[in-house]
């Protein structure tokens, strides 16, 4: 099979291929690339760009049955108390229902892998049993300190079943401010150990101002619910976070994640970067923007050349798991970004995160990444609110 397009994305590079195109086995193995010398004379023709399957770099897929249930612009307080209260407001056949629909509309759309959020195993045979690769991240919760050990113990168990189902999963924990410190490093040591961890980190001001004075929206509503604090350290979270894991790192050649960044500075990265030699940073703008209307710092993040990844969040945060809406919010808010290295960020980066880049990420002869049209796109190439893409391989 062949496939030609006015713009070849081959990932690795983020200048397009001008009239290029890729050649396939029935298995999606792919064989050759070039430049056409006629676009005329092609059987299949793509008037935008053809790109390698792109990788979600953090979802939370088991909370497909919450969209359009949440209020927007609620903070990251007012935003757990809906989760809170909202998250099994369906009954478990729905929630399966929901998550194969937007599995399938995800795979359709041109998802050829994903970095998956689990804290129960709803997903799991859905997982199974989809083409899509999935690594699936057991995240924790436990502000009380005596509950360290049974919440561990639930962990050990629902990471057998995924590994019963053949599922890649790691432990993992949630974020500074849903854990007891015992909680946090226990987990974290954990993932690190399994060689991948994924984490929330710097998703908001609430965030950081809980650790660093004890005060803000997110602390009083911990306090409000008779939880235990995190200890006040008058760093931010992400410090407290390294701390807590140690130094050295149980694993410094672990895989980490870190996911929304909001309030990330540059002396938090270059600690992070300190620390291990492979962090990578998801980015989910349209999440960011439902909550609190904010985005990460994404001049600083190239500037200091982190490894940035895209990933769409859930449906409680989100209207869509599409990740060219992901993408085009990112072009819109920082045009000086070219569409070649988000789609970098969108594929080959999160390959790279999951181990997967052997046979995902980017379009090189004997990868199998998928194959991807970007359809829509302005007279330079650029993406469009109507942008949409479609898997033809």
């Amino acid at each position: 099979m062949r496939i030609a397009a006015k713009y070849l994305y081959l990932s690795a590079e983020d200048t397009p291929v001008r009239n290029g195109f890729v050649e396939v086995d029935d298995e999606g193995l792919i064989l050759r690339t070039g430049m056409v010398p006629d676009p005329s004379e092609e059987d299949l023709w793509i008037d935008g760009a053809l790109v390698p399957g792109f990788v979600n770099g953090h979802c939370h897929l088991e909370l497909s049955h919450l969209k359009g249930k949440f209020t927007r612009l609620s903070g990251m307080a007012g935003f757990i108390d809906q989760i809170n209260s909202l998250r099994d407001s369906s009954s478990r056949e729905e929630k399966i229902r929901c998550l194969e629909n937007w599995m399938d509309r995800m795979w359709d759309s041109g998802v050829s892998a994903m970095a998956d959020i689990s804290n129960c195993d709803d997903s799991f045979a859905v997982k199974a049993s989809s083409p899509m690769y999935t690594r699936t991240f057991i995240e924790l919760f436990g502000s009380e300190p005596r509950d360290c050990d049974a919440v561990m113990e639930g962990a050990r168990k629902l990471l057998e079943k995924a590994h019963r189902r053949g599922i890649d999963a790691s432990i993992t924990p949630h974020s500074c401010y849903t854990m007891s410190p015992q909680l946090l490093g226990e987990a974290a040591r954990a993932g690190l150990s399994s060689g991948f961890l994924s984490y929330h980190s710097q998703e908001s001001s609430q965030e950081e101002d809980m650790i660093r004075t004890g005060t803000g929206e997110l602390a009083d509503n911990r306090r409000k619910y008779g939880m235990s604090m995190p200890p006040v350290r008058g760093t931010s979270s992400l410090e407290y976070f390294l701390d807590t894991v140690g130094n050295p790192a149980p694993d410094e050649n672990a895989h980490l994640l870190l996911v929304h960044n909001v309030c990330l500075c540059e002396k938090d990265a270059e600690a992070a970067l300190s620390r291990f030699r492979n962090v990578y940073w998801a980015v989910c703008p349209m999440s960011n923007l439902f909550i609190h209307n904010t985005l990460p710092p994404i001049e600083l993040m190239r500037r200091l050349g982190l490894k940035i990844l895209v990933g769409t969040d859930s449906l409680s945060s989100n209207d869509d798991l599409d990740m060219v809406k992901e993408m085009y919010c990112l072009q819109s808010n920082f045009p000086e970004v070219s569409l070649g290295e988000i789609i970098r960020w969108s594929t080959l980066n999160g390959a790279e995160f999951l181990g997967r880049e052997r046979e995902l990420g980017s379009i090189e002869v004997g990868k199998r990444p998928g194959l991807v049209a970007l359809c829509e796109l302005d007279s330079n190439g650029r993406l469009t609110a109507s942008s949409y893409s479609e898997r033809l391989v």
